[in-house]
């Protein structure tokens, strides 16, 4: 498939979008998975093909499915989402590459704290309405306050998995 993307602006889909989470716990025996059920997005295709544009994810959305593990996980040990309502993925620049695949260059913000993200993403579907990007990468949560770490129980990496649609705006 040779993608070729429309100029001009997209929106995310909401719906058929997921961004999850995994990290292995209680000493590498166990990986907790999670999901975000509020996202949101848009972006810009430029004429010359690159992009720019924001992913905004809800930090009180995470379900692990254990709801105590959730209220934890949004509390002020983790994502404080009271204070810090939102995660937010800024892209600076994106360029399709020759294999399908799009190098995106951007800033992901987490508790105020802003760092650098290099994405590498697959296109999965490209139409004149509509476009989907897969990918997986590794966040270091220390890196964002998000150090909380009893008894050495939670080391490693952070996987973040996604799938955005994105539809042409109007």
């Amino acid at each position: 498939m040779t993608v070729a993307v429309e100029t001009g602006l997209w929106q995310l889909d909401a719906v058929r979008s997921t961004i999850g989470i995994k990290h292995r716990t209680m000493w590498g025996l166990v990986t907790v998975k999670g999901a975000f059920s509020g996202v949101a997005g848009e972006g810009e295709v430029q004429a010359d093909g690159t992009a720019h544009g924001a992913i905004t994810v809800d930090a009180a959305s995470l379900d692990t499915k254990n709801a105590k593990r959730d209220g934890h996980l949004r509390g002020a040990d983790f994502f404080d989402a009271e204070r810090h309502p939102t995660l937010v993925f800024a892209v600076r620049d994106a360029v399709v590459r020759p294999d399908d695949t799009v190098g995106i260059e951007g800033q992901l913000t987490v508790r105020g704290v802003s760092r650098p993200q290099s994405v590498t993403a697959t296109v999965t579907e490209s139409s004149a309405e509509a476009v989907t990007l897969t990918a997986e990468f590794t966040v270091d949560r220390e890196q964002f306050n998000l150090g909380w770490n009893q008894l050495g129980m939670i080391r490693g990496l952070t996987t973040v998995t996604s799938t955005l649609r994105f539809t042409r705006g109007a």
